[in-house]
């Protein structure tokens, strides 16, 4: 008896390793990216019950016929199927398995399709008390869960014993397949996980090296160019992103010369000498990326035949109005790829050095309000349009990706939001707006916000018709929405509410934003950039008891309340 157990094991342990290896080459696959966290919009549950479902199957597929009877991996598929993807997936899953399983008959078929819908509920039941109390992380914990497993393994030997007849027949069952099936399910499921984990560490990895060396050329960056865009400051951001991204080359041009140069080549790409780069002259004058890899789209130095750069990467730098500037430009010896990091780390660093020579010119301008107010206030509301268009967009088109083949309709929605969005960002003919104006901008913002965070995040605006034609400055309204999911709502496990409402107080207008996540802390230099001007803005305009008033009740709800003057009425 103890000879075929064992013998049985070894068998069994050798059929899960096949399914293993199926499991560690899929998850080289994008199929298995949903499965790396846990598991809340519905195509994803649906993708979660499809791979496990397959997998649950397999299990019986590869089991081992012992009599009428599988000693078999099926647990697997059904228990990972509900800890990902909760109870409703788990059902779903054990039911697919079930059938599978019963549809090949023998004296436990019913027992075992019973035993396999409950395997997927006890992972569910397991995922949902998980995620109540806070333990999301726990969930990837191969240990943990091949402890859930063996528990649904040991339900499953009750469950043969209380429902197949003869009970003899039962107990025969049990006895020679209990053993060699908790510890091919146990170990299975524990490495099943082990591979999910291991998939996921490395996805992270890369993104954190992707931050890593954008965080550490935004700090070693930070302020170089606030004090001029010249070619001494040039040279030492150009130094800082040669050495963080170890690319061959690195240059910085304005619209007519080279301003700085450091890498392969510094002995004929010379400062202070024109623009010869038919690349770098496109990229100026369409303002746009231009990429030559030395194969698809040819690279040729305009210096010297001889020069050893192979590839370039040219990326405008913007300021006012999306002027280019002058260009940041990556280049790659002839011997060497361009990483897929560095080229969109080069997008980064080129928004990064337009930010800090936008923030530059504000601040120069900052010093002669008295003189220059008008262009002041066109100053912030530049600087306000450069801070909300480039992470808002790249998360918006992140979002229309996701949607645009399973939901074409909403994507077609989220297109014309964003168009919205960005006419309002651009064309507005003053300063100032209506409080209606205001609304429809951010409105558009929150549409395509909700439909990032779908199902975890609600909206509601109250404003009353008569206020709608009171008069604000510009941009008023948006980054304060913004700052409310981005550093409040987008933090939570659970659901996020943002509230929007205006109200009169004697002869000022009120309008508070306000959300339910409680997480704002004073900071020392303010409240950011976008809030402080919006701060600023008003105060400059109406006087000091006008502006922003933030309170806040920690893990309860931040609220911010803007006032300004309800000059001359509203009709």
């Amino acid at each position: 008896m103890i000879v075929g157990s064992l013998h049985l094991t070894i068998s069994l342990l050798e059929q899960t390793c096949v399914y293993l290896v199926i499991a560690h080459l899929l998850s080289r696959t994008r199929l298995f990216i949903p499965l790396m966290h846990v598991t809340i919009r519905l195509p994803h549950k649906v993708a979660c019950y499809l791979i496990f479902s397959i997998f649950c199957v397999m299990g019986t597929y590869f089991g081992l016929k012992l009599d009428d009877s599988i000693a078999n991996t099926r647990a697997i598929g059904a228990v990972l199927g509900g800890l990902l993807g909760g109870p409703s997936v788990g059902f779903a899953v054990g039911l697919t398995g079930g059938l599978h399983r019963y549809s090949l008959g023998g004296s436990t078929a019913l027992a075992c399709a019973i035993s396999t819908i409950t395997e997927g509920l006890i992972g569910g039941i397991v995922h949902r008390h998980l995620i109540k109390r806070g333990k999301i992380d726990s969930l990837f914990e191969p240990l943990r869960v091949s402890l859930v497993t063996f528990v649904a393994e040991v339900a499953q030997m009750a469950i043969i014993l209380l429902v197949t007849r003869p009970f003899d027949v039962a107990w025969h069952v049990v006895a020679s397949v209990a053993l060699p099936m908790w510890i091919a399910n146990t170990l299975g499921a524990g490495m099943f996980m082990r591979i999910l984990l291991d998939r996921r560490v490395m996805v992270e990895k890369q993104s954190s090296v992707f931050s890593a060396k954008a965080l550490k050329i935004a700090a070693r960056a930070e302020g170089v160019l606030r004090s001029g865009f010249n070619e001494e400051n040039s040279m030492k951001v150009a130094r800082i992103i040669y050495e963080e991204t170890g690319v061959g080359a690195v240059a910085i041009t304005d619209r007519e010369k080279l301003l700085a140069f450091i890498g392969i080549g510094d002995d004929h790409h010379l400062r202070g000498r024109p623009i010869t780069s038919p690349q770098t002259m496109q990229a100026i004058t369409d303002n746009q990326v231009m990429y030559a890899d030395g194969n698809e789209v040819a690279y040729h130095c305009s210096i010297s035949p001889q020069c050893r750069l192979g590839a370039s990467l040219v990326i405008p730098l913007r300021g006012e109005g999306e002027h280019v500037i002058g260009t940041v430009k990556l280049y790659e010896p002839r011997t060497k790829l361009f990483s897929t990091i560095n080229r969109t780390l080069g997008e980064g660093i080129a928004r990064l050095l337009s930010t800090q020579i936008l923030a530059g010119r504000y601040e120069q301008q900052k010093h002669h309000y008295e003189q220059q107010k008008q262009l002041l206030a066109q100053s912030e509301i530049k600087l306000l349009q450069a801070q909300i268009n480039p992470h808002f967009l790249f998360n918006a088109l992140n979002t229309l990706s996701s949607v645009i083949r399973t939901e074409p309709e909403l994507a077609r929605q989220l297109v014309l939001n964003l168009s919205t969005f960005f006419r309002k960002n651009l064309k507005r003919p003053s300063d100032e707006a209506c409080l209606s104006d205001e609304i429809e901008h951010v409105n558009a913002y929150l549409q395509i916000e909700l439909a990032r965070f779908t199902g975890r995040l609600s909206v509601e605006i109250d404003v009353p018709g008569d206020l709608g034609s009171a008069r604000l400055p510009t941009f008023s309204l948006q980054p304060i929405v913004e700052n409310a999911i981005k550093h409040g709502t987008s933090r939570l496990i659970g659901d996020g509410r943002v509230r929007i409402r205006t109200r009169r107080d004697g002869s000022d207008l009120l309008l508070s934003v306000e959300d339910n996540a409680g997480l704002y802390e004073k900071r020392p230099g303010g409240d950011g950039l976008g809030m402080s001007l919006v701060d600023r803005r008003i105060k400059n305009r109406y006087g000091e008891q006008f502006g922003l008033d933030i309170s806040c009740e920690p893990q309860l709800f931040t609220r911010v309340t803007l006032r300004v003057p309800l000059e001359g009425g509203v009709a």
